[in-house]
């Protein structure tokens, strides 16, 4: 319906549009406002500042904010949570990766700190260590005694082997005696592996014993277990394949 017009005499009021005009700016600084707080509800609100700087609310997660953390809100206004970003398939490899070897790391020092313990309370003095050793190598070196020994009566065996060939001179060998003479070469053979498995194993239990004597005089002097790193895990074994002799054909 159209306004009318006032006549003569009659003092023309302000419109409805002239009365609202003062309260424009309250209602456009009120509604944002009033759009962040949380439900009366209870159902929570998702709050960002998007990549423009805009602050957005929503009651599900925010899809300009996804590589953001996102506030979720109670009804009061206080924070409940964090919804964390959403991660690319290449971000969240790298993360479990980033993990996995801090995870590696901390069972490692639990380990090395375990070891180094075991060590001092099996060896409180460098005495102690030294009679370990010795120990050790004496079984390398018996291993080593009964491969020579072996070694040395395969010889003796194969004299009487060599002195009978010498009378089919020219002459294809029986086949027992072939097969004598290739059976000693066997041994002879095997015998000999023994000897060079052996001599690795005394220099490897040596090698083992003096990282460890280092690491003791650490431990000794007062170094904190495990602050030294991951012991060697192959330890001397008592009685092992490379200490012991080959047997005989």
């Amino acid at each position: 319906m159209p306004l009318s017009t006032p006549g003569p005499g009659r003092p023309r009021r302000p419109g409805l549009l002239l009365l609202l005009l003062p309260l424009l700016p309250l209602l456009s600084i009120s509604a944002p406002v009033l759009a962040q707080q949380p439900r009366a509800d209870g159902t929570p609100i998702y709050s960002c500042v998007d990549d423009r700087g805009r602050r957005l609310t929503s009651d599900r997660p925010i899809a300009a904010c996804t590589a953001k953390e996102q506030q979720i809100l109670n009804r009061d206004g206080s924070v409940r949570g964090v919804h964390p970003p959403t991660l690319t398939a290449d971000e969240r490899a790298a993360i479990e990766a980033r993990e996995r070897k801090a995870g590696a790391e901390r069972m490692a020092l639990v380990e090395a700190t375990r070891r180094d313990k075991n060590l001092v309370n099996r060896y409180p003095s460098e005495a102690a260590h030294r009679k370990a050793r010795e120990a050790a190598l004496d079984t390398v070196r018996l291993a080593i005694k009964a491969t020579d020994d072996r070694l040395k009566e395969l010889q003796a065996e194969r004299k009487p082997l060599i002195s009978e060939a010498e009378f089919y001179k020219g002459k294809r060998l029986p086949a027992k005696l072939r097969g004598q003479m290739e059976a000693n070469d066997a041994a002879v053979d095997a015998q000999r592996e023994a000897a060079a498995n052996q001599q690795a194993e005394l220099e490897r239990v040596n090698r083992i014993y003096d990282i460890e004597l280092a690491r003791l005089q650490k431990l000794w002097a007062g170094a904190a277990p495990g602050s030294m790193g991951p012991l060697p895990t192959d330890r001397p074994a008592a009685a092992t394949a490379a200490t012991k002799p080959a047997s005989a054909p």
